[in-house]
Formats: structure tokens, C-alpha cells, sequence
């Protein structure tokens, strides 16, 4: 987000002029930078804290020429979070991670399900095979052993336990 972006937003909220509401913003970071110089820290509640800070004096490698030279010390400005930025960036953390989480699930799944549609190495790529030889029917009846039918549809033989009408 830009400078520019910011007044618009502020303007828009608030019902002031973009002229007037760049002129606080303007203010309000020539405050920080001024407090900064001053006294090398702000903390801005529920916000977090700018602070300048020495930075060592330190030898280093030229990485074109890989040639040592020496970095004198320096000032930066750091700058920690409040509690309540911290805060709001872990829930924005934990969504983009339940988010991502929820991709690779997915993800995994249409690999198991090409994986199980795949053709195995070395197999046809149908998986039902016809027949080779044809299969002929059940007869009615078997053939007989000893003068008795074995299978289904028997007829009972004259002067046995399967004739019905006991001789």
C-alpha cells in the first residue's frame, strides 16, 4: 500500500479532503522520523516500536570480486510490533497455513485417485477379460451312478428308496 493509497483510504473513511487528510498523514510520519533523530526510539501503543540502532563496524566480501572491504558502522531503524499487529499477522499466518494444508489434501487425493485409475506396468488397460473357452451349460440332470440320477431333476428309480410309491 502506497502513501497515496493510505490518504485515499483515510479520506474516504473520515469525510476529510484528500488534500487536508495528506497533510496529517505527511505530519504524523515527519513526527516519527523527528522523534526518531531525537530520541532513537517511538513506541506507538497497540502498534510497536521504532528504534535506531548501531550497527557494527565489520569486515565483508565484495560479491563480484570477492575482494574483503571494510563496512564502517552504520544507524538503522528497526522496528518491533505491538501485541495486537503480532496478533492479527499469526491469524493471518494460521489461515494461509489452513489454506495451504487444505490444497496439499486435495492435492493428494487426485494423486491417489490417478493412482488407482492408472493401468498397472505390464497389464491391459481394461480390467475385465473375456473368456477363452466357451462355458457349456448345466444339464437338467446328471448322469446316473448305479442306476441313480446325481443332479438336479432326478427321477426316481423303480423299486427304491426314491420311488415314491413304495413297492
Amino acid at each position: 500500500m502506497t502513501k497515496k493509497e493510505i490518504v485515499k483510504a483515510i479520506s474516504d473513511e473520515i469525510g476529510l479532503t484528500q488534500l487536508k487528510t495528506k497533510e496529517i498523514v505527511q505530519k504524523t510520519f515527519d513526527a516519527i522520523v523527528e522523534t526518531l533523530v531525537a530520541d532513537g526510539r517511538i513506541e506507538l501503543r497497540n502498534f510497536g516500536v521504532f528504534e535506531v540502532k548501531k550497527r557494527a563496524a565489520r569486515k565483508a566480501r565484495n560479491p563480484r570480486t570477492g575482494d574483503k572491504v571494510f563496512v564502517p558502522e552504520k544507524f538503522v531503524v528497526t522496528f518491533k510490533p505491538g501485541k495486537e499487529m503480532e496478533e492479527k499477522v499469526r491469524q493471518l499466518e494460521e489461515a494461509a497455513a489452513r489454506e495451504a494444508m487444505a490444497r496439499h489434501e486435495q492435492e493428494q487425493a487426485a494423486e491417489r485417485a490417478a493412482a488407482i485409475s492408472a493401468p498397472v506396468a505390464g497389464t491391459p488397460a481394461h480390467s475385465y477379460s473375456e473368456p477363452t473357452a466357451a462355458i457349456s451349460p448345466v444339464p437338467a440332470s446328471l448322469p446316473s451312478v448305479n442306476g441313480h440320477e446325481t443332479g438336479i431333476g432326478e427321477t426316481a428309480v423303480p423299486g427304491t428308496s426314491q420311488d415314491s410309491g413304495q413297492v
